[in-house]
């Protein structure tokens, strides 16, 4: 086991509107919730768990984790980082809580390749705008400056702002299909495909 904390993230944000207001992590994949999926995973990469969330219910999803709100709500994904960032003080393993598929294995790699490398970020690339998931990836708490600063600056992609860190890139398919761990669901047509990828 590593010597640095490190802190899983589920990311629970989004207004969910194409799923009819529904938190879309509390849908259910096989019988789970895509919630509980996300945080298993995590939590056998992290030593601790935390949910970042604004949602007033978000206390009762998974009793006994820490809810973290956003410091700078109404900036997306990106404000839940920092507020990972800010609450935390670690590292932090951060996943989508819409990502039903993520695999621990691959969660594990990235800490490992995190600490391993020296580096400020790890992620697994993928065909993603940026050519890297920047919301299934592990960060140092030297990553909150570039992220407070993309904030400032208005830019609020999740990808966006890691040309200012050191960035470590590593593949995924040792871990599985990238196509099906980064599946996330968004709409109710996703879910349905959730449970073929199955």
């Amino acid at each position: 086991m590593s010597a640095r904390r490190c802190t899983g993230v589920v990311l629970a944000g989004g207004r969910a509107s194409r799923m009819a207001g529904r938190p879309k992590g509390l849908e259910r994949v096989g019988g789970r919730r895509i919630l509980d999926r996300v945080s298993a995973a995590l939590a056998s990469a992290a030593d601790d768990l935390v949910i970042v969330a604004n949602d007033l219910d978000a206390a009762s999803w998974l009793p006994g984790v820490r809810v973290i709100p956003d410091v700078r709500p109404g900036y997306g994904a990106l404000s839940g980082l920092h507020a990972a960032l800010t609450a935390t003080g670690t590292d932090v393993l951060v996943v989508a809580w819409d990502t039903p598929f993520v695999s621990s294995e691959l969660l594990w790699a990235l800490r490992e390749a995190g600490e391993r490398e020296a580096v400020d970020a790890a992620a697994p690339t993928s065909d993603a705008r940026f050519g890297f998931e920047p919301l299934c990836a592990w960060y140092a708490p030297n990553c909150l400056p570039a992220v407070e600063a993309a904030l400032d600056d208005g830019r609020l992609h999740a990808g966006g702002w890691q040309g200012a860190i050191h960035l470590h890139t590593l593949d995924p398919s040792p871990y599985g299909d990238p196509q099906t761990i980064f599946f996330n669901v968004n709409t109710p047509e996703d879910l349905l495909r959730a449970e073929t990828l199955l």
